[in-house]
């Protein structure tokens, strides 16, 4: 090998070693930073756990006051490890985010960043729509719902284990959160030309029914739950097709 090609080897090996030295520093921050946020929300896990009986606080099923109870010794412990860890997953978000965009942004072109940001900024727009929506509106309903004289008759008591409701609030949050993030999802296939806007306008009626099928097996048993997560799918499709006209977005 001369010399040339050997320094050419050289100046490729070193920024494929810097970028690996990047990425590694990145998962460093990462993984400090989700040990921090478990180690937070174990500190704040009251704090929480209030926060998230609230929506149950409704349903006194005994005299003494108390809403759930545990059916195994361990099942407090394991409750406040996933609690947790996934509160502790939500609080490092942040950092996860940064660390990827730290990453990658000095790749992307000027367009490309600011589609990014936009889309990372209506995100965020939309996970706090979603947890609002979920939280203080289709929860509750849904509960009283499920609840009703209508399906637990009278001198029928209720014995509610902590780990399964508090995870079914949990799970109606995610699912809100997820769904929400639709718009974003679509739009940026019709901004890289995958996906045209007339072709999805076309298809409306079809993801429709899609969505209802979608709520049915992504949310809870229960048909509040079901029809409170398909219509915001469907309003968010059609404002999708409406902002993607207002851009200009998946033209033909």
């Amino acid at each position: 090998m001369s010399t040339a090609e050997s320094i050419e080897t050289k100046e490729a090996v070193m920024p494929l070693l810097s970028h690996l030295n990047e990425l590694r520093r990145c998962l460093v921050i990462s993984g400090i930073a989700l040990f921090a946020g478990f180690i937070t929300a174990l500190l704040l896990y009251d704090f929480i756990m209030d926060f998230l009986f609230a929506p149950l606080l409704q349903l006194t099923t005994s005299s003494d006051g108390e809403v759930l109870f545990i059916n195994t010794i361990a099942e407090g412990f394991l409750v406040r490890l996933k609690i947790s860890a996934l509160a502790g997953f939500v609080l490092s978000l942040p950092v996860h985010v940064f660390n990827i965009l730290r990453f990658i942004f000095p790749g992307l072109l000027k367009k490309e960043k600011q589609i990014i940001s936009a889309a990372l900024i209506s995100s965020f727009i939309l996970i706090t729509g979603s947890f609002y929506y979920s939280y203080y509106t289709i929860i509750p309903v849904s509960i009283a719902f499920l609840t009703g004289k209508g399906f637990i008759p009278e001198n029928t008591g209720m014995l509610l284990s902590l780990s399964g409701n508090i995870f079914y609030i949990l799970q109606f949050m995610l699912m809100a959160v997820i769904v929400f993030q639709l718009p974003i999802v679509l739009e940026m296939l019709m901004i890289l030309n995958i996906v045209k806007r007339n072709t999805l306008f076309k298809l409306g009626k079809y993801l429709v029914v899609v969505f209802f099928i979608l709520s049915a097996l992504i949310s809870p048993p229960d048909f509040v739950s079901q029809v409170g997560l398909a219509l915001p799918m469907t309003a968010l499709f059609y404002l999708t097709i409406l902002v993607a006209k207002i851009f200009k977005f998946g033209e033909e």
